[in-house]
C-alpha cells in the first residue's frame, strides 16, 4: 500500500521515524549527562553509588512501558491524530519541568511522565503504519524507518556533549523540548488521518479487554512480543551503563559518544540491509540468523574477556556485530507479531509495546545495576537474554526455525 495521500514515501518514513526518534533522543541525548545530571539533583553524591545515575534513564523507560495500553484502545477509538497531538505536547511540558526541577524526585517524576507522553507518540506511529502496510512490506517500511532513526543514537550523545560544552545539563531537555514542538508542527500539518471512522473500536471495558484477549491468544503475536522483550533487555542494558563502560572499563571517557556512535552506526546498516532482503528472504528466517548470530557473538565475546581480560579491540567488533543484529531482528519481530491483528492495530500496538518496553526495560535495569567494573555482567547476561528469546520463539514456531514465511 501507498503512503498517506499527498505525501511522498520519504516523507512518510522520516515522520515515523521522526516519531520515534522522541523516545531514542529523551534516553541517548543525555547519556555523557549522567553523572552531572545526578550530582546536580542530589541523586548520587561523590564516591556513592555510581549505578543510581541509570535512574534517570530507567525512570523514562517504565514511564513509557505500560501507559501504551491504555494509549492503544484510545486510538482505536478516536483516531490517531488527537492521541498523537495529546502525547507531543505533554513530552514538551515534561522536558520543561525537568529544567526546573530541583531535587532528584521531581526530576525522575517529570522523566516518567515525559516516558508516559512518548509512549502515546510511538503507539500512534506503530498503528499509522500498520494501518497501511502487512507483513513483509511492513517489515520492510519499519527497516526504512529504523535506518532514518537510528541516525538519533549515532549523533544524540554527541550533540548531548555539545551541548554540555556551552550550556548547563538543563539545556538537554530544553532541545528535547524543540523537538517535540517541531514534530507536533510537522505532523500537524503533514500527517493525515489513517483511521476511518467506521473502523474505530469501542472503548467499552468489555471491547477493551476483547481486544487484548485476542492479542494474548494470537500465539505468533503473543509469541514475538516475549521473544522480543527478553533479547531487547540487552539494549536497554547497554544503553543504561554504557557511559560506565567507555569511562572506567576502557578509559574512553573522552570519546565516548564516538564509540557509541559506531555501535548505533552497525545498526542502523543492519536495519537498511534488512530493508532490501526481508520481501525477498522472509522475516522468520533473517531475524532467526540475526538471533543465532547474536548468541555467538556474545557467547565468544565472554569466553574472550574471562580468558585475556578487558579488550577494546576485541570488545569493540564482537559487540558491534551482537547489535547489529538487533536491526535484523526488531522490525521482524515486530512485522511478525502485528500481522495478525490488523483490525486491532493501535490495541495490538500498544500491546506489543507495553510487553517489550517493560519486560526489557526491567531486565536491562537488573543486567545494568550488575555492572562490577567489567563487561562481564553484560555480556553474559546478553547470552542468557539470547537463548531466552530463542527458546520462547521455538516454542512460538512449534519447532520450526528458519522458515521464508
Amino acid at each position: 500500500m501507498p503512503p498517506p495521500t499527498g505525501m511522498r514515501k520519504v516523507e512518510f518514513v522520516a515522520i515515523v521515524a521522526g516519531l520515534m526518534a522522541l523516545n531514542a533522543i529523551a534516553i541517548d541525548i543525555m547519556l555523557p549527562a549522567l553523572g552531572e545530571i545526578a550530582r546536580a539533583t542530589g541523586l548520587t553524591e561523590e564516591g556513592g553509588d555510581q549505578n543510581r545515575q541509570q535512574l534517570i534513564i530507567f525512570a523514562y523507560v517504565l514511564g513509557f512501558g505500560a501507559p501504551q495500553l491504555i494509549w492503544g484502545p484510545i486510538t482505536d477509538r478516536f483516531g490517531r491524530r488527537a492521541p498523537l497531538f495529546v502525547a507531543l505536547a505533554g513530552y514538551m511540558l515534561m522536558a520543561f519541568l525537568c529544567v526546573v526541577a530541583h531535587s532528584f524526585w521531581a526530576l525522575l517524576a517529570a522523566r516518567f511522565l515525559q516516558g508516559v507522553f512518548s509512549s502515546g507518540a510511538r503507539t500512534v506511529a506503530s498503528a499509522v503504519v500498520r494501518d497501511l502496510f502487512a507483513g513483509r512490506a511492513m517489515a520492510s517500511f519499519m527497516s526504512l524507518v529504523m535506518t532514518v532513526f537510528m541516525i538519533v543514537p549515532i549523533i544524540a550523545p554527541a550533540i548531548g556533549q555539545m551541548i554540555l560544552y556551552v550550556a548547563p545539563w538543563e539545556g538537554i531537555f530544553i532541545v528535547l523540548a524543540v523537538w517535540g514542538g517541531l514534530m507536533f508542527a510537522w505532523t500537524w500539518f503533514r500527517l493525515p488521518e489513517s483511521l476511518p471512522k467506521a473502523a474505530r473500536q469501542s472503548l467499552e471495558i468489555g471491547s477493551v479487554m476483547a481486544a487484548y484477549m485476542q492479542v494474548i491468544r494470537t500465539r505468533v503475536s503473543f509469541g514475538y512480543m516475549l521473544a522480543s522483550g527478553l533479547v531487547f533487555g540487552s539494549l536497554f542494558a547497554f544503553i543504561a551503563s554504557s557511559e560506565q563502560v567507555f569511562r572506567e572499563v576502557f578509559d574512553q571517557g573522552d570519546t565516548f559518544a564516538y564509540w557509541f556512535a559506531g555501535i548505533a552506526a552497525a545498526l542502523a546498516l543492519s536495519n537498511f540491509a534488512n530493508s532490501r532482503l526481508v520481501e525477498k528472504v522472509g522475516m522468520r528466517r533473517i531475524s532467526h540468523i540475526a538471533l543465532f548470530t547474536f548468541i555467538i557473538s556474545t557467547l565468544l565475546l565472554t569466553i574472550a574477556t574471562l580468558t585475556w581480560g578487558e579488550n577494546l579491540a576485541v570488545f569493540f567488533p564482537l559487540f558491534a556485530i551482537g547489535f547489529a543484529c538487533f536491526g535484523m531482528m526488531g522490525s521482524n519481530f515486530s512485522a511478525l507479531a502485528m500481522e495478525p491483528l490488523g483490525k486491532i492495530a493501535g490495541t495490538a500496538s500498544a500491546a506489543y509495546g507495553f510487553a517489550t518496553t517493560m519486560i526489557s526495560s526491567i531486565i536491562g535495569m537488573i543486567i545494568g545495576a550488575q555492572f562490577d567494573g567489567t563487561t562481564v555482567p553484560l555480556s553474559f547476561g546478553f547470552v542468557i537474554l539470547g537463548v531466552a528469546s530463542l527458546l520462547v520463539i521455538l516454542v512460538t514456531e512449534k519447532g520450526r526455525l528458519f522458515s521464508r514465511y
